[in-house]
């Protein structure tokens, strides 16, 4: 029991700290889209190196992360020789690839299409690399079981990302008036933090021996490269739309419409903070129950609620869009059309992760590589086929056919390896109630007074809540409120 305490207590560490890492990080998008006009397309480049980035630090820790934590388990490990191991390996990677994108960076910046500012794409690479080796002592705090390091070592680079931000956009500007902004001091700035993170891990760089144990570093990497292809592939659902754009249309205005589609789609966000505060609580629970008799019937339980509170908080975000728009630049609002369509992709997504237990129960997790990499190739092919014609309407829909792809397969394939009853028929009836309320919504005449908009929009939540309440979730079953209900 103790040890489930301290699981618990750790999960919800690792999980607040992420989810409110990725809160305070989501002030920095007022801050340039009030800041950068979309017009400059300053938010378009922010948007698409930070994808390359994100695509980076899948590559640069080639699944070395997970490995870490395979092989410093084992019964014959030498945990000291395997964290060492880990760290020469990444750390050597991401210097050879410093090295590399350094020597060819003109060529490199061509291709990527900043030929006027190579500078952008050497802090990009820079940053990924340090990052990248900066995983592997974060993974072994994890190890430790130490949890509050790794927390306040996150949020301190947030808020020190937070802080020199809003002194170069907000506070330099009063002592230089006529300064004009430059988006390069964006990843500027991550660049010298996450070096200065580094200084903050000296503990846990030194006080051992540095030793390649080659031997154990082919097991490892035998290990890791399935890990690296799921990744790539789950990475590139995520961020494939925003590295394609500007190379699809190779132009200024690709730039504009990406920084408008990527202001936008971060409203959106809120649902992906949702899924993954569920993850957190959820991949340990799934595992916890697989021996226990009634264990699919409770999967089926959690798919079904977890349908249900997403839809419901996608409701809540349709129905106030009129308030939460101020997030964002006036001169972004153009794109919010992407908001409902980008929320319904990370439905998908979070439906699919809820799908994908089956395979990690039965230890074939090579079905998830072909289910991510479906789903990545038509992701991909819609965004290049459909971008030309219909801008960054094409990239919200694009993650929607991607990620219903792979929910799909998921389904199917798990319906034969693993049957799970789950309530088709009530979770259909949620979807069916949530789209017609949400095509409500948007029928409402932009004409209309917008107190008039939010109160009948808030009226289409309660009722959406009711229904939840009469069906599902009785209030006399509720913790606290329900003992009322059942004096009643």
């Amino acid at each position: 029991m103790a040890n489930l305490k301290n699981l618990a207590k750790d999960t919800a560490i690792y999980g607040l700290s992420s989810i409110i890492g990725r809160f305070l990080n989501y002030l920095l998008v007022p801050l340039y889209t009030f800041k950068l006009s979309a017009a400059s397309g300053g938010y378009g480049i922010i948007t698409n190196l930070y994808a390359y980035t994100a695509l980076l630090l899948v590559i640069l820790t080639f699944g070395m992360e997970t490995t870490f934590f395979r092989f410093v388990n084992k019964e014959d490990a030498h945990p000291m020789r395997v964290y060492s191991t880990t760290l020469i390996a990444v750390g050597s990677v991401a210097l050879i690839f410093v090295v590399l994108v350094l020597t060819g960076i003109s060529p490199i910046s061509h291709l990527m299409g900043y030929d006027e500012h190579p500078q952008y794409v050497a802090a990009m690479a820079l940053c990924a690399a340090i990052d990248a080796f900066q995983c592997i002592p974060y993974a072994y705090l994890r190890y430790k079981k130490r949890p509050i390091k790794f927390a306040a070592l996150k949020l301190l680079n947030i808020f020190l990302l937070i802080g020199l931000n809003i002194g170069y956009f907000l506070l330099l500007p009063k002592l230089q008036p006529s300064m004009t902004y430059d988006v390069g001091y964006v990843f500027y700035i991550n660049c010298a933090v996450s070096a200065l993170m580094t200084l903050f891990l000296y503990r846990e760089l030194t006080g051992f021996r540095w030793q390649l144990d080659r031997p154990l570093l082919k097991r490892m990497l035998s290990y890791a490269w399935p890990i690296l292809v799921l990744g790539i592939a789950g990475i590139l659902n995520q961020t494939a739309d925003k590295i394609l754009y500007p190379l699809v249309k190779p132009t200024h205005q690709g730039h504009i419409e990406l920084g408008i589609y990527g202001a936008c789609a971060k409203i959106a966000m809120i649902m992906a903070m949702i899924t993954q505060a569920f993850r957190y609580a959820y991949e340990p629970f799934v595992f916890g129950k697989a021996r226990d008799k009634d264990s699919r019937q409770t999967y089926a339980a959690a798919m079904k609620y977890f349908v249900i509170f997403t839809l419901l908080a996608f409701l809540c975000v349709c129905g106030y869009l009129d308030i939460l728009k101020h997030l964002i630049g006036q001169d972004y609002w153009e794109g919010l059309r992407v908001v409902p369509i980008v929320m319904a992709a990370e439905i998908l997504m979070g439906v699919y992760f809820n799908l994908s237990f089956w395979y990690k129960l039965i230890d074939r997790t090579i079905w998830g590589a072909w289910f991510s990499g479906a789903g990545c190739a038509v992701l991909i092919a819609c965004n290049v086929i459909f971008i030309p014609r219909y801008g960054y309407m094409a990239c919200a829909w694009a993650g929607v056919a991607g990620y219903g792809t792979s929910m799909l397969l998921s389904y199917f394939v798990g319906q034969r390896h693993y049957p799970i009853a789950y309530p088709l028929k009530s979770i259909f009836t949620y979807v069916f109630i949530a789209a017609l309320f949400t095509a409500l919504m948007l029928w409402m005449p932009k004409s209309w007074p917008t107190p008039l908009r939010l109160g009948l929009n808030t009226l289409l939540i309660l009722a959406f809540v009711a229904h939840i309440i009469y069906h599902d979730l009785p209030l006399r079953d509720l913790p606290i409120v329900g003992k009322y209900f059942r004096k009643g």
